[in-house]
């Protein structure tokens, strides 16, 4: 496990706020009926999201990805209101599919986004200068 960084704390907590706000600024646009729906293409997306910054960030910006990763993508993604809303759901089959596709779209969202962030960065002959990385 590596050590807790507390000077990126207010990182995440700023992205965290952000990523709060535009999940529910999304829910507020649709109909309470329509909430399960909007949750899972918010978590779809945040997946995606969460893997384009992984992957173009990596290792060498460490207060960006705190910030977008585990912040705001972290506060944009909800697992608790996923699972609330699949108990609750009007059929069991309906709460049934809603966990399937929240998780295994999720993986596939979070590959493909891995894989994109990762091409946005690499540049076939380039070498990154390890004295730019933070």
């Amino acid at each position: 496990m590596s050590p807790i960084r507390w000077s990126l704390l207010p990182l995440v907590i700023l992205g965290g706020t952000l990523g709060v706000a535009a999940r529910e600024g999304l829910l507020l646009l649709v109909p309470a009926d329509a909430a399960p729906v909007m949750t899972l293409a918010i978590n779809l997306l945040g997946s995606a999201l969460l893997g384009v910054v992984v992957g173009a960030l990596d290792d060498r910006h460490p207060r960006w990805r705190a910030a977008l990763g585990t912040g705001a993508m972290g506060g944009f993604t909800t697992y608790s209101a996923f699972a609330v809303q699949a108990v609750a759901s009007a059929t069991p089959v309906l709460g049934v599919a809603l966990v399937i596709a929240t998780l295994a779209g999720g993986a596939v969202a979070g590959f493909l986004g891995l894989v994109a962030g990762r091409a946005l960065v690499d540049r076939p002959g380039e070498v990154e200068d390890p004295a730019g990385a933070e």
